[in-house]
């Protein structure tokens, strides 16, 4: 995986283990669909759920320092300190490369802290995933949706995964923006590549804001408002906006913002983060029970109504994605496949003014070519 031009994460030259149908086979950028056995109820909106709850980790320092209420954290030092798990697999920003991303095995407390905070920027946790199945030991995932979601596809070819890989963990993801947002960001922060000695997209508090810290030990700061609701989310590729999960549908839980709205939107007032937590299978389910039970998570069972007002964006996405899926195939463009995902269902309740402008939006941007 190496960057293309446009600042986004590609697949170059060939797999040392997956022939070029294979990866085709995986990639959900192509076709995904659930499965049709599932005894999990399907919500057209949310996908499957079990329960859902908003809560925090009860450790102060991973609320303080995760994105919202710290309960990934949390959740992946509780497999750690009871001995589910040898380690976790998750990103962080990359020791030589500041503003970039790497994927490996976090072991201790002090890794995970590390790893604590949204980044905001291209990632390919998978790519690395041949080098962690071959330690032999057992360990938690922690991905973006779609990672999550060709995991599942993966483990039907390789049964070490699921042997190995007891808890797929995901989170809602608005989209990835390229490399070039954030380096959009450091230059408002009035600060060269060059000087960055660390960057944080978010943490340190709730919504946390952006912040740079320079060679020199000095520092600047942007808000979250400012910093993804301004800049980073112009910058997002264009397979996420046709992209039907962006909740983590294909993960055991799936965790966010547990925003508190006004108006219909979502407030970003600094507060004590506060965790979405949505477990999808009976899996995540026990786990989640156990990490409450044991102390690690504090958490409160939440109406799966309410959740829209948390998360409305991630509701108009997934409403919004068969029209613009339709886009893609009137402009004859490779069009991807989704199946069992209550499309029919959103399609007949929501706005159909909302949709044609989806529809008119997308395919006069397909034809312009701005689908990078």
């Amino acid at each position: 995986m190496l960057l293309s031009p446009d600042g986004y994460l590609r697949p170059t030259g060939g797999s040392p283990a997956l022939a070029a149908r294979e990866a085709t086979s995986i990639c959900p950028g192509i076709e995904i669909s659930h499965d049709p056995d599932t005894t999990v109820k399907y919500h057209r909106l949310w996908g499957p759920v079990v329960n859902a709850f908003t809560g925090y980790s009860t450790d102060p320092e991973f609320r303080y320092s995760g994105s919202s209420g710290g309960a990934i954290t949390a959740l992946c030092f509780g497999l750690l300190e009871t001995g589910a798990i040898s380690f976790v697999w998750n990103t962080r920003a990359n020791p030589e490369d500041p503003i970039g991303n790497v994927t490996g095995p976090s072991r201790s407390r002090s890794d995970l802290l590390k790893a604590a905070g949204s980044r905001y920027g291209p990632s390919s946790p998978l790519a690395g995933l041949a080098d962690a199945l071959a330690t032999g030991e057992t360990f938690a995932f922690v991905g973006k949706p779609c990672d999550v979601a060709a995991l599942r596809k993966l483990a039907r070819m390789d049964p070490r995964i699921d042997r190995q890989i007891p808890y797929k963990l995901s989170f809602f993801c608005a989209g990835v923006p390229s490399r070039h947002g954030t380096t959009e960001v450091v230059r408002k922060l009035d600060t060269d590549l060059a000087d960055v000695q660390s960057f944080r997209y978010r943490g340190e508090g709730w919504p946390g804001v952006a912040r740079v810290v320079r060679h020199d030990g000095s520092t600047s700061t942007m808000s979250y408002n400012s910093s993804w609701g301004m800049i980073l989310n112009r910058h997002l590729q264009f397979r996420c906006k046709v992209c039907p999960d962006g909740t983590g549908e294909f993960a055991d839980i799936a965790f966010a913002d547990a925003w508190y709205g006004s108006g219909g939107y979502p407030d970003f007032e600094e507060r004590e983060g506060r965790s979405l937590i949505v477990s999808r299978t009976e899996v995540g389910e026990h786990l989640l029970r156990r990490m409450e039970e044991s102390g690690y998570l504090a958490m409160v069972p939440l109406d799966i109504r309410e959740i829209e007002a948390m998360q409305p964006y991630q509701a108009n996405r997934k409403r919004n994605v068969p029209a613009r899926r339709l886009a893609l195939m009137l402009a004859g463009r490779l069009t991807p496949r989704y199946r069992r995902f209550g499309f029919v269902g959103l399609v007949l309740s929501h706005s159909w003014v909302d949709q044609l402008r989806n529809l008119v939006g997308t395919l006069r941007r397909v034809l312009a070519k701005r689908t990078s």
